[in-house]
């Protein structure tokens, strides 16, 4: 009795273990578990002793599953069985149509079951959503304060929301950056400014949109009062998919400037500019956006904003971020610097509806 039930012990391992799914490393190491889901940059594999682990894909030999996986093609289409890798193709044996024979170079997603159906549920709501659906964005804060022979306080936030569906997008986002020093008794702000303003894309076509933009702009020590930016264009993305997204753009606007000194001025200006947003691997992504306004009214004179941001993914609503801006006018109010430049580091908190 005692041998039967060892038997049916091993046995029942036996099948467990046959169950899984198996991933082989470029440097001989066999994980062990159950495959999640996977982009063109990382995997997912949930296990017993580790829970989910994230691995790069270029470090992927070969993928053995299961379980039936659902595969997300470049060309739009999915195919859905169990995988095993054959070379440079997945073999998946479907149960419409047998075994089918991909190439990895085509592959794009790769989801379980649960996460297709998630995936599908999405898809719905973004063909079809609601006002408060489809939000995602950021909020981040940093505080510097140092006490002693000199007093100093910093302080900055920043917040980003957009929402796309399949025929728009609507982007909104605003920053501000405050200091103060205190020296012998004496109180000074050394900055104080505030940006903010909204996009709104509409898609003619996957890669090609309409849009027409507001920024409004204060700044103390630039001696701004107030900077109105209206403006729109045209847009096309050279690059979209889950991975990668670059976009090119370029339009025209109207720049209204009200200072605290010298008279108000009133300019056209073109713009021109770029977006870039990527998953770099696994936890971790890089944004970049760059966008020039060359003056039509004074001739020679340009305005630009840069910005660029490392993100690492903590957890579900929380990150990390290294941020770089630099606001740039060739023609400040006098006694104005031109350039203003800012890095900030510090968690951020995201949200996704």
């Amino acid at each position: 009795m005692k041998r039967i039930v060892l038997i049916l012990i091993a046995a029942a391992a036996l099948a467990g273990a046959a169950s899984a799914d198996v991933v082989t490393l470029a440097n001989g190491d066999r994980i062990t578990g159950a495959i999640v889901k996977a982009d063109a940059t990382a995997l997912t594999l949930k296990t017993k002793a580790m829970g989910d682990v994230t691995i790069a894909m270029a470090e992927i030999v070969t993928i053995q599953s299961d379980q039936p996986l659902y595969l997300g093609l470049s060309d739009g289409q999915t195919v859905a069985g169990t995988v095993a890798t054959a070379g440079a193709d997945l073999q998946v044996a479907t149960k419409e149509t047998g075994t089918v024979t991909l190439s990895r170079s085509a592959l794009q997603t790769i989801r379980n079951e649960a996460e297709q159906a998630l995936h599908l549920a999405e898809a719905e709501r973004y063909r079809n959503p609601g006002l408060l659906d489809l939000w995602s964005g950021f909020a981040d804060a940093g505080l510097s304060l140092a006490s002693g022979n000199t007093d100093t306080l910093t302080f900055t936030l920043g917040a980003n929301a957009v929402r796309e569906t399949r025929r728009d997008k609507t982007s909104l986002y605003i920053g501000s950056l405050y200091s103060r020093s205190e020296v012998g008794g004496e109180s000074q702000t050394t900055a104080k400014a505030v940006n903010g303003g909204a996009r709104y894309d509409i898609f003619l076509s996957d890669r090609f949109s309409v849009f027409g933009i507001t920024d409004l702009e204060y700044d103390a020590f630039q001696q701004l009062d107030l900077r109105l930016v209206l403006g729109g264009g045209a847009g096309y993305y050279l690059v979209k998919n889950d991975v990668t997204r670059f976009q090119v753009f370029g339009g025209g606007n109207l720049n209204k400037e009200y200072f605290f000194v010298d008279p108000d001025r009133t300019t056209g200006e073109l713009m021109l500019g770029q977006n870039y947003a990527t998953k770099l691997a696994g936890r971790f992504g890089f944004t970049e956006s760059f966008v020039v306004f060359p003056n039509l009214s004074e001739t020679g004179e340009y305005r630009f904003v840069f910005s660029a941001a490392a993100v690492t993914t903590l957890n579900k609503w929380l990150d990390w971020h290294l941020t770089l801006t630099d606001r740039y006018n060739s023609y400040p109010a006098a006694g104005a610097e031109s350039n203003d430049v800012l890095l900030t580091t510090g968690v951020r908190f995201n949200f996704k509806r």
